[in-house]
């Protein structure tokens, strides 16, 4: 279970979805790792088609389940740990996979997976001018 989920969010070299630096405002509710309830408001610092990034204070459990709430759509989505990563001012960056399929939840249209800085399309900047 846990060896497909780790390459989504974590510095793996594979992806299934492209990452978006986003700061969307969430709210976790879950069990810590002392057993305690938790709830914890949060903004992501990544997004992408499987899930977030997001820093947290509450300790977890890798593979852990948390329910994730969209604090602007009020959609909810369970979700497990699939990164533990460092912790920065007392709070542990958590990277968090959903628990079933919801493209649509961050309403963002990822890039391609194939998509990087260097594409062509990247280096297109797009203006609109007006000399009125």
């Amino acid at each position: 279970m846990a060896e497909n989920h780790t390459l989504s969010l974590s510095g793996g070299s594979r992806r299934r979805s492209q990452r978006v630096l986003m700061q969307v405002s969430v709210r976790i509710n879950g069990t810590d790792v002392q057993g305690h309830a938790f709830e914890e408001r949060t903004d992501t610092l990544a997004i992408n088609a499987h899930g977030a990034l997001v820093l947290l204070k509450a300790k977890l459990q890798s593979g852990g389940k948390v329910l994730l709430k969209h604090l602007r759509t009020e959609e909810e989505q369970e979700c497990f740990v699939a990164f533990l990563g460092p912790v920065r001012s007392g709070k542990a960056e958590i990277g968090l996979e959903f628990s079933s399929a919801r493209p649509t939840f961050w309403r963002v249209t990822f890039p391609p997976e194939d998509w990087s800085p260097k594409s062509p399309e990247a280096r297109t900047v797009s203006s609109v001018r007006s000399d009125k």
